[in-house]
């Protein structure tokens, strides 16, 4: 049964041992993430030097699911296009989002701007605020 879906900033969180990581760190059983996302951490992974084989490797001893980025996905996630372009959400940022719709969990982020957005069908809890 999945916990809560992760952003990458939420694992990016305990990577960097960041304000809110001990909250993420307490929410990985069955916790889920979108290929998308992983990428995105892959990626820092590799913009600061690292290796992604690594970085792969840390998030596989996490224990957190991988879920592919498939059809149904991609159509939630454009539609939530609308309800967060004025706010700057990134395709990862709809991709996350929308599998917290799709399995109908909390979504745990870093990112602040997204405590501006309201979806009614999800909770989003920004890591940061429980400090």
């Amino acid at each position: 049964m999945t916990s809560v879906v992760l952003d990458a900033s939420a694992v990016l969180a305990i990577v960097n041992a960041e304000p809110g990581a001990d909250l993420v760190r307490a929410s990985l059983a069955g916790a889920v993430m979108s290929a998308v996302n992983y990428s995105e951490v892959l990626k820092k992974a590799v913009e600061h030097g690292g290796a992604r084989e690594v970085a792969a490797a840390f998030v596989q001893g996490l224990s957190i699911a991988i879920i592919p980025f498939d059809e149904a996905l991609a159509a939630v996630s454009a539609d939530l296009y609308p309800q967060t372009k004025q706010h700057g959400l990134s395709l990862a940022d709809r991709a996350c989002l929308a599998l917290g719709i799709q399995r109908g969990c909390t979504v745990l982020t870093a990112d602040s701007k997204w405590k501006r957005v309201s979806l009614s069908s999800i909770k989003v809890k920004v890591i940061r605020d429980a400090h």
